[in-house]
């Protein structure tokens, strides 16, 4: 590597990609040729694909060696994967995206620009997605409504993985040793003078999306348990809420008693406990037990990821 030029990082995460690598390597060795002023490493982490994902990679990083894959043990999720990769990353930059083409490789163009301009954390915004569905869709326009209301605008509205962050804002990402990893929302926690690049996101090049519902939902769920305590301090005003409701059923009861009667004595009490009472606290326990599951994974202390190989990597 010349000294004179500055190395970019290029972080992709890849989970049963056989039907994009190829493609992937073809247009990422057009932009980094077009970059001449920079050094460039492409870290392909191949995080247990069950196809022909690794032995792809094997012969791209036989023929350009900045292509650098790295292989798990198995599945440690997409960010395992990413984290895996910053661990790896030794550039003045890090460009994290992914491998299904959906992250268009020509935004890294306008990442370096912004980056040159001195803006350290550069990030896409989807402005329209091609190929989801109705449903996908509003479970993401639901996702992005919920989380910047209860992360007090840390995660903005459509805000991607696929970024440009400078080497001190990813390091600052990497040092952090948490089990419940968010990838996009521990970008977003760390600061930095920040930009956001709208742009569409294509249909996938090929292959099957892994981004299914009860994926997503989870996803979802985790990234606002890790960053707001709002669903805690809900619990208190919920129960508040609950129980002035409970006495205004109540009063309703005493009066429709003078009215119409009752079918027994305590009836008025027994329905206003079962309806408002028990639900409460079973609403409460599952949200404490969302948290007590975190701090359970936390504790274990394990690691994201555990690497099985690596190419053309020198350390």
């Amino acid at each position: 590597m010349s000294k004179s030029k500055k190395l970019i990082s290029i972080v992709i995460p890849a989970y049963n990609e056989q039907d994009c690598v190829n493609e992937l390597a073809r247009q990422l060795t057009a932009v980094m040729n077009k970059l001449k002023k920079y050094e460039f490493e492409v870290l392909i982490v191949e995080n247990g694909s069950k196809d022909k994902t690794w032995p792809l990679l094997q012969k791209i990083s036989a023929t350009d060696k900045r292509f650098k894959p790295i292989r798990l043990s198995r599945n440690f999720g997409m960010d395992g994967g990413v984290t895996a990769g910053l661990e790896l990353a030794s550039g003045d930059a890090c460009v994290i995206m992914t491998a299904d083409l959906q992250d268009p490789p020509e935004l890294i163009f306008e990442f370096v620009k912004k980056w040159e301009q001195g803006f350290e954390n550069i990030y896409m915004i989807v402005e329209k997605r091609e190929s989801s569905g109705l449903l996908r869709r509003i479970n993401s326009r639901l996702f992005y409504l919920v989380a910047d209301r209860l992360t007090g605008g840390l995660i903005p509205k459509g805000v991607s993985d696929y970024r440009l962050v400078d080497r001190k804002v990813y390091e600052a990402v990497r040092s952090m040793q948490e089990s419940n990893r968010f990838v996009r929302g521990l970008f977003a926690w760390v600061g930095f003078k920040s930009f956001g690049i709208s742009s569409p996101r294509p249909a996938r090049f090929g292959g099957e999306s892994k981004a299914r519902l009860s994926t997503v939902l989870r996803l979802a769920k985790h990234g606002i348990l890790s960053f707001s305590d709002v669903p805690l301090r809900f619990i208190t005003w919920f129960g508040i809420g609950c129980s002035g409701l409970a006495l205004g059923t109540m009063v309703i009861f005493a009066i429709l008693k003078f009215i119409i009667g009752t079918p027994f004595a305590g009836f008025a009490t027994i329905v206003t406990i079962v309806l408002f009472f028990f639900g409460l606290l079973s609403f409460m326990i599952g949200i404490l037990a969302e948290y007590v599951a975190m701090i359970h994974s936390e504790v274990k202390n394990r690691p994201n990821f555990i690497i099985a190989e690596v190419i053309n990597k020198k350390y």
